[in-house]
């Protein structure tokens, strides 16, 4: 037997967008039901990489002080390495006003538990775990709702709602069904993640990649462990698991020669995680009764680490623009306008970080594929960071806020 249940705003998916915007529509004073898969949000290597613009955003909705209590390490600057072992610095969050000076690394469960404690604060607000989304519900052309199943046990669901969200990701199940279909662009990469330990004395400050020939490696530190990320040509996943652990671990101990007494936590390949790395954005974020956001929107490359913070932007944004207007009483082919808007605001700072990542890969991951970094990192760059004092102040600021960054909305603020 179906149940059949009622909200205004069903949204599909509890990732950093989807839970983001159940807070701002519960303060907004509007129901909201989000729907997530799985049953808890412990699952390893995704994005950690809180950029100022999200604490700045976390502190308008008073929230600041619960995430500085947050298990975090923080990156103060942003550097390449040079052939003679020595580092360019290339933008210094230093230089931002304080308390914006930094970028923090917090594992994303803890970040997610602090906005659904939040959240739950909030009558409004209701969180379904292990509860799965099969797809829309279409009348007339209208997306009114979606079709749930519980995970253990329990009969289907129909959610019925004004408006859905789609937050459920890249592979995203609501985007598919309503054949939205992306832009796609060429990516010749994929990331291989595995954690190291840390111990004390590591260099937890600053992200630099470690290049040597045609291997890239790049180590995020956590606080008791080394987050770890091995480059390689898109495709490299067989070849490597085939060539086996210890020579796994030789690639990594002579990327990261101060890493080596450490390599034999990596016990087997199946300590070794692959992201198919994909960068792609829909052309059309919305259906009627229907909008993505997120990587449901936009799939990004994990260099700049910025998919959190642009998932979190889009969430302000739709936020910001639906309360107006549900609280006007708009449902259906009315809010078209709504959904229209936010693509509109969306889409200039995804086409913008979206280019800066395709221009790093270039510079970056496709010339170490290609043997190209005996010379040391692309001459411009270098030459602003160490000349022109300004520009490690704009390197900074552009990763630590990226363009069009969201405010919270006055009705969310505490």
């Amino acid at each position: 037997m179906v149940t059949v249940s009622r909200t205004t705003v069903a949204v599909v998916g509890g990732g950093p967008a989807g839970v983001v915007l159940g807070l701002l529509l519960a303060r907004g004073g509007v129901d909201v039901r989000v729907v997530e898969s799985h049953d808890d949000f412990l699952r390893d290597f995704r994005g950690d990489t809180v950029h100022a613009s999200t604490i700045r955003l976390l502190d308008e909705l008073g929230l600041g002080e619960r995430f500085r209590a947050l298990p975090q390490t923080r990156l103060d600057d942003l550097s390449l390495p040079r052939p003679d072992g020595s580092r360019v610095v290339l933008g210094e969050f230093s230089r931002l006003r304080p308390p914006y000076d930094h970028v923090a690394m917090v594992p994303q469960w803890d970040l997610l538990d602090l906005l659904t404690t939040a959240a739950r604060e909030e009558p409004s607000f209701t969180i379904s775990m292990g509860t799965a989304a099969s797809g829309p519900i279409v009348e007339d052309g209208v997306v009114t709702g979606v079709h749930l199943q519980p995970r253990h046990g329990g009969g289907p669901e129909e959610l019925r709602a004004d408006v859905v969200v789609a937050c459920d990701g890249r592979n995203s199940v609501l985007r598919t069904a309503a054949g939205l279909r992306p832009r796609c662009f060429r990516v010749g990469f994929d990331t291989w993640w595995f954690r190291l330990p840390r111990r004390a004395g590591d260099d937890g400050a600053a992200l630099v990649p470690a290049f040597d020939g045609r291997d890239v490696l790049l180590a995020f530190p956590r606080r008791d462990h080394h987050q770890v990320a091995y480059f390689a040509p898109k495709g490299s996943d067989p070849a490597l698991r085939a060539a086996g652990v210890a020579a796994f671990r030789a690639t990594v101990a002579r990327l990261r020669p101060d890493l080596a007494d450490r390599v034999g936590a990596i016990r087997s390949m199946d300590d070794v995680h692959v992201l198919d790395v994909r960068l792609d954005r829909l052309r059309r974020w919305w259906w009627p009764g229907l909008l993505c956001i997120g990587d449901a929107a936009h799939a990004m490359s994990p260099a700049g680490g910025v998919g959190i913070n642009l998932a979190v932007q889009d969430a302000v944004a739709t936020a910001t623009a639906l309360v107006p207007a549900l609280r006007r009483g708009l449902h259906g082919r009315a809010l078209d306008p709504v959904l229209r808007a936010v693509q509109r605001r969306r889409t200039p700072p995804t086409v913008a970080v979206q280019a800066a990542q395709r221009l790093l890969h270039r510079v970056v991951f496709e010339r170490a594929f290609a043997g190209r970094t005996a010379g040391g990192p692309p001459l411009l760059p270098v030459f602003l960071a160490r000349w022109v004092p300004p520009a490690r102040w704009a390197y900074a600021r552009a990763v630590a806020f990226g363009p069009l960054p969201e405010h919270a909305p006055p009705w969310a603020r505490r």
